[in-house]
């Protein structure tokens, strides 16, 4: 598939329409270190526990539980996992230079219905042998996670996809919330929102708390689902990803509405599988 025969586009070329980095094909990847994995694997149950913590007190903790860690090698893991401490100070979030600046428009603002917010985030899944990071769009005021996409990459592409789906099943919203991430931020991706007439919404620098109910989302499906299993594939972390998100929109009763699903919510109508 990007290999030049002449009459295809040039190698750099097909790297652009892919999404893929040119160095990838440069070298054959190497298995992850089993001990990295470990690593990952606990810092991502600190950084759950604790999203303002950065790397000099995640490599304490990490070395309490045992783990024989520096800050330099937390540095480098905390970079691969995409994940940086909720709270002010230097380089708290890394939009591109010549991506364009939106406010936050959530604050103070009433949200009294289905369809009026969406936010997304995206999150690291540890794997047997590996990792993946998934991307997911929720309703902020049903809770309800409108599409989801699984990549083994941090690149837009995968971002693009469930903002695609979600824009094709539900309509569009009146503001789409996201952090300042280069994948929310990159052109291709903002434009999309801007098409549809969707107002574009950034947290602030170091707000963990600006976009709460993704963080909220993630600590369920972790605590829920992603703890108690170990998937051996990206194959299996996709059905067994899908069968609880499917859960929490449909089944789980969510304090926030009376214990009714986010579904419920959603539609208005009851849910026949928990009525």
């Amino acid at each position: 598939m990007i290999a030049s025969t002449g009459k295809r586009p040039s190698l750099r070329r097909q790297c652009t329409l892919l999404s893929l980095h040119r160095s990838g094909l440069a070298y054959k990847p190497v298995p992850a270190d089993q001990d990295d994995l470990a690593v990952m694997g606990e810092m991502d149950k600190i950084y759950l526990q604790w999203p303002f913590y950065g790397s000099r007190r995640i490599a304490v903790e990490l070395r309490r539980r045992g783990h024989k860690v520096n800050r330099k090698r937390v540095r480098r893991l905390m970079l691969v996992m995409g994940i940086e401490a909720m709270a002010p100070g230097p380089n708290t979030s890394r939009p591109r230079k010549e991506d364009k600046k939106y406010p936050y428009l959530l604050r103070n603002l009433l949200i009294t219905r289905p369809n009026q917010v969406w936010a997304t985030d995206i999150t690291y899944i540890p794997l047997r042998h590996g990792f993946v990071y998934l991307v997911a769009i929720i309703d902020w005021f049903t809770r309800k996670v409108l599409s989801w996409r699984l990549s083994n990459t941090l690149d837009t592409s995968f971002c693009i996809d469930a903002l695609d789906e979600a824009l094709a099943r539900f309509g569009r919203p009146e503001i789409f919330n996201s952090d300042q991430g280069c994948q929310f931020t990159a052109e291709e991706f903002v434009q999309k929102l801007l098409d549809a007439g969707v107002g574009v919404s950034r947290d602030g620098k170091g707000r963990c708390l600006d976009n709460v109910f993704a963080e909220r989302l993630w600590r369920s499906l972790k605590y829920e689902e992603v703890y108690l299993k170990s998937y051996d594939s990206i194959a299996e972390a996709r059905r067994e990803i899908g069968n609880y998100l499917a859960f929490f929109n449909d089944e789980r009763p969510h304090q926030t509405h009376g214990y009714r699903t986010p579904d419920e919510i959603f539609t208005g109508q009851p849910n026949r599988k928990v009525a």
